[in-house]
């Protein structure tokens, strides 16, 4: 098969691309990490569902729960119905927990799966809700079905809370209801508003470093209750403040999807290593999991040089697929997955494929060759003309 096609520039040109023919990422299976490593994993939808997509949800259950099973053969653990599954937008509330349930069921029956289970507020209507009670009913709901399955709770970012609260001690309230309960120690969710815009000034101020103060002071109050916190602020050097304050037991894991790499690594900070380096918990590692299992297994033989070596050409295609609006990255998730012959149609929840323009999803292509990420060339460059035959490009 030629190795040529024709893409879309970010300028809406037609140009000529001939693939780079490098070979794909082969990550060693059951390999093992001296980081805990979790992919926000995404989910496939069902499009021949006879539904109004912009409506309702409709999940390939038997596509979406094999992917999980790739993402543990790599190593890594699976964080459940969070926002890379596009909880918040598309995926409901009653749809997560049968994610939830499957996914929990089916770790139950591999080897070594470690699963970590979104609970939030999401069944609650924003407009209508008043009152901290009501959010902290709310996670409380989710918190007894998903601890009644087994799960491991990620208590994530609470649109809610971030709209009734009117103090960090409302914050202060609501986490320390929570976290009394939690029957295992909990991963605490911080989402930056880049992400998800209506959790803007979350922990009750909109100066990062306030509200980091108020995280903090929560996550020593209830430390034997917190096994790590996840912030998404795309900014290194935040993330790494916050790392050298936590509790010696408290891991940070990392959701900074534009500088991982540094991050997990790590800098050598301090007699604690949970103070000198970061876990994952990133969307990134979905579309790039050969490539994330690769690099961990390397930097656990010490190999450090490789571990960059491998995730450096990775870093482009994740800032490209997070740029802004951040919050759409889900549709170059599922793009990948789809290049890559995990799922096989390119349809989302929600109709979600739509959120991205196709020059953009020419970039993803590009960078994806460069970073030796199609995993089936042949079958890649036959699915991305395929796409651009249907917005009228002859490739």
């Amino acid at each position: 098969m030629a190795k040529n096609i024709k893409l879309v520039d970010l300028n809406g040109h037609i140009t000529p691309y001939t693939l780079l023919g490098g070979t794909p990422v082969q990550p060693m299976l059951r390999a093992t990490f001296n980081r805990i490593a979790y992919s926000a994993a995404h989910v496939v939808a069902d499009p021949r569902a006879a539904i109004d997509p912009w409506q309702q949800c409709a999940i390939d259950w038997d596509a979406t729960l094999a992917y999980r099973q790739r993402l543990w053969s790599l190593g890594l653990g699976v964080a459940e119905a969070m926002d890379t599954a596009q909880r918040g937008m598309g995926l409901d509330w009653p749809t997560s927990l049968e994610l939830i349930t499957g996914t929990l069921a089916a770790a139950k029956h591999t080897p070594g799966a470690r699963v970590a289970s979104g609970c939030g507020t999401d069944h609650l209507v924003l407009d209508v809700v008043r009152s901290v009670d009501e959010v902290i009913a709310a996670y409380e709901l989710q918190m007894e079905a998903i601890e009644k399955r087994g799960g491991q709770l990620i208590i994530m970012a609470s649109r809610a809370l971030a709209r009734v609260a009117t103090s960090p001690a409302d914050y202060e309230r609501v986490y320390e209801r929570v976290l009394s309960q939690a029957r295992q120690p909990v991963i605490l969710h911080w989402l930056g508003d880049m992400f998800d815009p209506a959790l803007a000034g979350y922990w009750g101020s909109p100066d990062t470093d306030t509200a980091m103060q108020t995280a903090l002071g929560i996550i020593s109050a209830h430390a034997s209750k917190v096994d790590g916190i996840k912030i998404s602020l795309l900014d290194k050097d935040k993330e790494i403040a916050m790392r050298r304050r936590l509790p010696a037991q408290v891991r940070m894991y990392t959701g900074d999807d534009f500088n991982y790499p540094e991050l997990i690594a790590g800098d050598g900070f301090g007699p604690e290593a949970t103070h000198s380096q970061s876990d994952a918990l990133l969307g990134i590692f979905d579309a790039i999991a050969p490539a994330a299992s690769a690099a961990l297994a390397a930097l656990a033989q010490g190999n450090t040089e490789r571990f960059h070596a491998i995730l450096a050409p990775t870093v482009p295609l994740s800032r490209h697929m997070f740029s802004a609006p951040t919050r759409y990255y889900k549709t170059g998730v599922v793009f990948m997955a789809w290049l890559n012959g995990h799922q096989s149609h390119f349809t989302m929840v929600g109709g979600q494929q739509s959120t991205r323009s196709l020059p953009h999803l020419c970039e993803l292509f590009r960078l994806a060759d460069a970073a030796n990420l199609l995993e089936q060339p042949e079958l890649a460059q036959a699915r991305m003309s395929s796409l651009l035959a249907v917005h009228g490009i002859d490739s």
